[in-house]
């Protein structure tokens, strides 16, 4: 029998996303946060970090149609 292998992404690498998706939600440019990033284009960026959390989402979703009257 043989164990299933989970991949372990290190602290530092989590870390790092959630910082730059935070700075992403919280609208900072993405030639900003780019840099830092250590992605080589802008594009993976975007493609990477853009993700934004579904709580955030549904938080929002929430705030703007319960302002609608009904």
């Amino acid at each position: 029998m043989h164990a299933a292998l989970v991949p372990v992404v290190p602290v530092s690498t989590r870390l790092r996303h959630f910082l730059f998706t935070r700075l992403k939600t919280q609208g900072l440019d993405d030639a900003l946060i780019q840099p830092y990033s250590g992605h080589a284009s802008r594009q993976s960026l975007v493609e990477i970090y853009s993700r934004v959390a579904l709580a955030d989402a549904q938080q929002a979703y929430d705030q703007t149609f319960g302002r609608l009257p009904v």
